[in-house]
């Protein structure tokens, strides 16, 4: 059995759910933060909806806090979420958030983790596209400009 399916807060049970009685992100963190459950929650956080916005707001900046404090916790996130469906509309904010951070921050670090990947995985080259330069180093910035496909983002 998955832990999403252990902790099912992002499968429609309210924020008070009789499983366990904790609100989403509590039940995050009580988990041990898995990767998988953050993904879902935080596609559900981008929700139009307002009371789901609401429900999972709190992991829309997790990602990004993670690639400030915790790079490779964000490196593995941003993977995740490119495999989780709920996230497929949402990965522009990826790419704006997490992505964009994380190589602003920390791109002698990851940059050959991140060509390598854009190379093996055309999604990943996509939403590499959606990032700009903001504070990335010339250096960096011609890397990623190498790999990435920026079609439909322009």
């Amino acid at each position: 059995m998955d832990i999403l399916h252990l902790a099912a807060p992002c499968r429609n049970v309210p924020v008070t759910s009789a499983l366990d009685g904790m609100n989403t992100y509590h039940r995050y963190k009580e988990l041990g933060r898995p990767l998988e459950y953050l993904a879902e929650c935080w596609a559900r956080g981008w929700s139009p909806d307002p009371v789901e916005k609401e429900q999972y707001d709190w992991a829309c900046m997790e990602p990004v806090d993670d690639a400030r404090e915790e790079p490779e916790r964000a490196w593995q996130f941003i993977l995740v979420a490119l495999n989780t469906p709920i996230c497929e509309p949402h990965l522009g904010v990826l790419a704006a958030g997490a992505l964009e951070d994380l190589l602003c921050l920390h791109g002698p670090e990851f940059i050959e983790r991140v060509e390598a990947e854009a190379v093996a995985n055309p999604k990943f080259a996509h939403v590499l596209g959606g990032v700009w330069q903001s504070q990335m180093s010339e250096e960096i910035w011609e890397r990623v400009q190498r790999v990435w496909d920026p079609r439909g983002w322009q």
